[in-house]
């Protein structure tokens, strides 16, 4: 059989018909909606996730001939091979190019491996070896977005500014849009929480601005870093301001992207993982657990109970029965530990202290809440630390789980 010839298919406002609604379909339905395309999913038994896609017509019914009529494109994905050929031998006779799952030698089309990098959408084939394709377009994607693999210099990031979330700590944890953009930067103002290993793969064009914020001493001021932000990008260039965690989560993001929008600079957002829910659970410890607890409140430790600039109601914290997760806690952890005694929390609540989450120095420390200032203090807990408050902070399972892989 003669190699196949690549093409980009323009499905925009087109008819596409699926015959069949499992997990093939599912994994190709995404790419046909991104594409414009007018799906049509013929199956007896659709997935949920499949029956309840936004913008797809779906007949739940058995295929019948006939039913590629205007169909531009078609693909047959469904357990019975019988029904593929028929789905097959039918877009023959229609001249409508057909791939087919089971046996992609039978059919007229194949779908490719794909990714995207920026504005470039690539493909493989490997003669219908779907797991070597595949490894291959993830081999090519994690060299686009570290950077090994360079693309035409020529065609810069445009001038703006990306609020990006680094993660709680391991850089492997940032986001596919993160890495990607941070690639592509002319500037990173980055955060003492932003992951260094991060910065270490930035090619020497790219200038770092330190815009550390050190607890209880030297910081940046925040009006300076917006000003920065704005002034590189009016300069043409592409700024990425990297965080450690979300940008919005305790990490002033939005008044940056107000400062942004107020000078006529485009700005984005990448959303990052939390380390207030990744340092839990890299702990081995869930925020929430079925019958256990229905909410999780995220509090900031940056002022102690009482303080006029305070804006938490710690009386209410300490009435409630779920999650509380202490950021920036550790100066005042005993502050913080009576406010909820005397709310009413109870003295023998667990308490799990997680300091450097995520990272190879991980450490956990546990205690109730009656003494969990004192363990903090007698065992040197240090920032950056997330501590748990609640009955999945007594959760040990994880700690004897057998590693994966």
């Amino acid at each position: 059989m003669a190699g196949h010839y690549l093409a980009g298919l323009d499905l925009e406002g087109r008819k596409v018909v699926v015959v069949g609604g499992g997990t093939v379909a599912q994994r190709r339905l995404p790419n046909l909606v991104a594409a414009g395309a007018d799906v049509h999913v013929i199956a007896v038994d659709p997935t949920p996730a499949v029956e309840s896609f936004a913008g797809i017509t779906v007949s739940r019914r058995r295929y019948a001939d006939g039913d590629l009529a205007g169909a531009w494109y078609a693909i047959a994905c469904t357990d019975d091979p019988d029904v593929n050929a028929a789905v097959v031998a039918e877009a023959e006779r229609r001249h409508t190019f057909c791939v087919r799952a089971d046996d992609a030698r039978q059919g007229t089309a194949v779908t490719p491996a794909s990714g995207r990098h920026r504005d470039v959408q690539f493909g493989v084939l490997a003669g219908g070896d779907h797991k070597l394709s595949a490894a291959l377009r993830a081999a090519m994607s994690r060299a686009l977005a570290e950077g090994s693999l360079s693309v035409d210099d020529a065609a810069p990031h445009a001038p703006g500014v990306a609020l990006v979330g680094g993660g709680p700590g391991d850089p492997d944890l940032i986001t596919v849009r993160g890495q990607r953009l941070l690639a592509e930067a002319d500037v990173v103002v980055a955060d003492r929480l932003a992951p260094p290993e991060l910065l270490a793969e930035l090619g020497p064009q790219v200038e770092v601005i330190d815009a550390a914020k050190v607890p209880y001493g030297r910081a940046m001021k925040q009006e300076a870093i917006n000003e920065v932000l704005v002034a590189k990008a009016r300069e043409g260039k592409f700024v990425v301001r990297l965080k450690g965690g979300d940008p919005y989560v305790y990490g002033r993001g939005f008044e940056e992207l107000q400062a942004c929008v107020a000078a006529g600079v485009p700005v984005t957002v990448v959303p990052g993982i939390s380390s207030s829910i990744a340092a839990p659970s890299a702990a081995g410890i869930p925020v929430t657990h079925r019958g256990v607890t229905h909410e999780v409140v995220i509090v900031s430790g940056h002022v102690p109970p009482g303080h006029p600039d305070s804006l938490t109601d710690w009386s209410a914290l300490g009435r409630l029965r779920g999650t509380i997760v202490l950021m920036m806690a550790v100066e005042r952890l005993d502050r913080f530990a009576d406010a909820l005694l005397e709310g009413g929390r109870p003295a023998d609540t667990p308490v799990a202290m997680i300091e450097n989450g995520s990272l190879p120095t991980q450490r956990v420390l546990r205690a109730d809440l009656a003494h969990a200032a004192e363990v903090a203090r007698a065992e040197g807990l240090r920032p950056p630390a997330i501590v748990v408050i609640g009955q999945v902070a007594g959760f040990t399972d994880a700690e004897h789980a057998a590693p994966a892989g």
